[in-house]
């Protein structure tokens, strides 16, 4: 019998704060509809200086495993753009702060939004050779572009974490991986600098570009039509991207097909469009997102991954939905969740994010008001200090 091996539980987490795009578009003196509607957001999560891509991972991932799962990790797989140190894997923050057994391997994988995907092939390789282990692929990070910039309502942040194993519930990968890379600056982030340099119009055209480079030989590798998808998921830095890409594809297939695609790609970014930009982890909430809202998926029915990371890396490849994926989800309260954030003013946002810039060798930093589980209290001497309050 062929091992299968995939996706057997799946996290999210993001801050209790957020804005409304309309009262940014007033800000700005813009027309709300460039942002409800040109980039396809309605609200951009604001994270707190008391959160860091560690303490967002670790309040993921808390959702997600039990004591068994624990005792069964192998490997941690964290992949981040917005790593804490040069040297010290965030993944070894993650377990330090999970309690995770001394046994396991800690990497972190940088390739912009595309290292959560590489971390699903390395734990698919990994598994093959421990199938009795499991792995924890996290995407996390904290979208900067700066206040009043072009990028500025494509922020956002949080974490998704991925618990596969050679016995997945939800989704069994079929490892039909198909890659592309471009050596291009379209995104970028010097060493020392806090915000992203993006050239906008290159970046959504390589986008673009490379999706249709990869699907077009995968097609040609497994033979496959897009009707022989339930659903086909996309890397959303923004929701209208993945709308284009979608929209890229449809012009060969049949407008039932078509519309069907279509249906199922707005379950796929209603979180999205809550939340804002993930980086590393936005194709995952919009799969996440696909598992809670769709009305019309089935166990067998085969979804596609489009992954892309700026600097340029693609890949598309697919999975299968597996019996109990239903139940595996059920408990799952990100809609929940979202509904209960609170409101701030653009003012009151644009005050959290100047505390962000902060010192990497000394700052003290007030958690008082931040109701997670997992934060950040400062750093001394260059050491980052978290604090775990309830840790389950």
């Amino acid at each position: 019998m062929k091992l299968q091996i995939g996706i057997d539980k799946i996290g999210f987490y993001t801050s209790d704060l957020y804005i409304d795009m309309v009262d940014l578009a007033h800000a700005r003196n813009e027309d709300p509809n460039k942002y409800l509607i040109g980039i396809g957001q309605e609200k951009m999560a604001v994270i707190r200086p008391t959160q860091d891509a560690v303490t967002l991972a670790a309040n993921a991932v808390e959702q997600i495993l039990d004591s068994t799962d624990k005792q069964n990790l192998g490997l941690i797989l964290f992949g981040t753009e917005s790593g804490v140190d040069n040297s010290k894997s965030a993944a070894s923050y993650l377990a330090g702060l999970l309690e995770l057994p001394s046994s396991i391997r800690t990497v972190e994988l940088k390739q912009a939004c595309f290292a959560a995907t590489a971390g699903l092939e390395l734990a698919y390789g990994f598994l093959l050779t421990h199938p009795r282990e499991k792995v924890l692929v996290i995407g996390a990070d904290v979208a900067r572009y700066g206040l009043k910039t072009p990028g500025e309502p494509t922020q956002g942040g949080g974490a998704v974490a991925l618990l596969l194993s050679a016995a997945p519930r939800i989704l069994a990968l079929n490892n039909d991986n198909v890659a592309a890379m471009e050596d291009a600056m379209d995104f970028w982030r010097p060493i020392g600098e806090s915000q992203a340099q993006v050239a906008g119009k290159f970046s959504t055209e390589l986008y673009l570009q490379l999706l249709q480079q990869v699907w077009r030989t995968y097609q040609n590798q497994t033979n496959l039509k897009l009707s022989d998808f339930a659903a086909v998921l996309f890397h959303l830095p923004y929701t209208k991207l993945g709308l284009k890409g979608l929209r890229s594809l449809l012009g060969t297939t049949t407008l039932p097909v078509a519309s069907y695609l279509l249906h199922q790609f707005e379950a796929a970014r209603y979180f999205n469009r809550q939340v804002g930009n993930l980086y590393t982890g936005s194709l995952y909430l919009s799969f996440l997102s696909l598992l809670k809202n769709s009305d019309r998926l089935q166990a067998g029915d085969r979804l596609g991954f489009y992954s892309y990371g700026s600097g340029a890396q693609a890949e598309f490849f697919s999975g299968i939905l597996q019996k109990n994926f239903k139940k595996q989800v059920a408990f799952i309260k990100t809609g929940a969740d979202l509904a209960a954030r609170k409101k701030i003013s653009i003012a009151e946002y644009e005050e959290l994010y100047q505390q962000q810039k902060y010192s990497n060798q000394q700052v003290e930093l007030d958690a008082t008001k931040d109701p997670a589980n997992y934060v950040l209290l400062g750093i001394r001497n260059y050491q980052r200090q978290y604090q775990v309050r309830n840790n389950s």
